[in-house]
């Protein structure tokens, strides 16, 4: 058969078929369509050899609605440098603003989108530096009827129900926000995400309501509503919740991952499911910066790069119930990135200002998407041959 495209004698990477080796992967018609040695017959080639070639990258919790939110950033542009082929989009519209998101900026983009639906009538609609305004905390602004409704008529994007408790987000409402996304997300048989920062409500309260395939994001937080003892060890309601089935989603972002949980958590063997950036406008410029960033504070800390990878291709596509997605699989998406490891000291800070210095650095280095090389510089660099 004739592929349109052959990334040739790459590392090939690919925790969904457990591949670690020297292959070529080939794309025809917006797919997979072909992954083993010495592949022929392509309208173009792009030798890759000497990097690493992993399933497109799933950013499971990013903000892109760009100019209908303060805190959206547009999705192409950083889907372009920092590798990842699919945001996903955690609550920035709700119901009452969901219609504006999918015309003017789902359904432009390059790159895929997929999203969380809030079930605040607006989504989070006031974040920024000079305003910000928990969307959880004023009960008026649920609206799990209109939630249900836009829900079910999206199912092409919408992929689950978000809901923000804390302090920040929900004030002194506890669970009650929680209460009402479980509700909607039975409703319409889909997974929750919840986000959490400051007591109320706990992280004990809150892990303990979610159900398997539910996803608790900032797992890693810094104390209060830290996932570890002042001991170092893992609370045993996080070990009990894992086991139940719930998904832990780091959730880089401005105030949500900090180094000395993540050596508690590590050290107890207690991995994230899925590793995932929260970029949004204020933390685009740091912490977070982007996925490869947050992916290479993990690589640095102790995790081997197949799990970093697994943990942002293959576990995020299980969360978000696509197996298409994250995986070189014949007939998958036809969506890889192209990565390095570079080696030096590399300064990564969390949310409370810890530094560290790390000797990796993971970096994109080029993407395709939709089964065509899509990468807006450098794109020399891969020697392109005719078939």
């Amino acid at each position: 058969m004739t592929h349109d495209l052959i990334l040739k004698g790459g590392r090939v990477i690919d925790p969904s078929q457990k591949h670690d080796g020297i292959l070529d992967v080939a794309f025809t018609d917006g797919k997979v369509s072909g992954f083993g040695k010495d592949l022929k017959g392509a309208k173009e080639i792009r030798d890759v050899s000497g990097y690493i070639v992993s399933p497109g990258l799933i950013d499971l919790h990013t903000h892109v609605y760009w100019g209908g939110t303060s805190l959206g950033i547009d999705a192409d542009e950083f889907c372009r440098v920092s590798g990842v082929t699919t945001s996903v989009d955690t609550g920035s519209a709700g119901p009452g603003n969901w219609a504006g998101f999918r015309k003017h900026v789902i359904e432009q983009s390059q790159a895929r989108i997929l999203a969380y639906l809030h079930v605040s009538h607006a989504g989070i609609y006031g974040f920024d530096h000079r305003v910000m305004v928990g969307e959880s905390g004023d009960l008026r602004l649920m609206n799990p009827i209109d939630c249900v409704e836009v829900a079910d008529k999206n199912r092409d994007y919408i992929v689950g129900i978000k809901v923000r408790v804390g302090l920040h987000a929900s004030g002194t409402s506890g669970t009650v926000p929680l209460n009402i996304a479980l509700q909607v997300a039975n409703e319409v048989g889909m997974p929750l995400m919840c986000h959490i920062d400051h007591p109320p409500p706990s992280y004990e309260e809150v892990i303990g309501m979610l159900r398997p395939g539910d996803v608790l994001t900032h797992a890693f937080r810094p104390f209060p509503n830290a996932p570890a003892t002042a001991q170092g060890t893992v609370k045993p309601e996080v070990l009990a919740a894992r086991k139940r089935g719930v998904i832990f989603d780091i959730g880089h972002g401005k105030g949500s991952f900090s180094f000395k949980t993540t050596r508690a958590m590590l050290a107890n063997g207690f991995e994230p499911d899925v590793i995932s950036s929260d970029v949004h406008k204020l933390c685009i410029d740091g912490p977070a910066y982007d996925q490869v960033t947050t992916m290479s504070k993990f690589l640095c800390m102790g995790m081997s790069l197949n799990n970093v990878i697994a943990a942002s291709t293959v576990n995020a596509a299980m969360a978000l119930k696509r197996p298409e997605y994250g995986s070189l699989k014949v007939g998958s998406l036809g969506d890889a990135t192209i990565l390095t490891v570079k080696e030096g000291k590399f300064d990564y800070v969390d949310v409370v200002g810890e530094h560290l210095i790390g000797d990796r650095k993971i970096a994109s280095e080029g993407v395709v998407l939709k089964g065509k090389w899509w990468h807006p510089k450098r794109t020399s660099k891969f020697p392109k041959v005719v078939a």
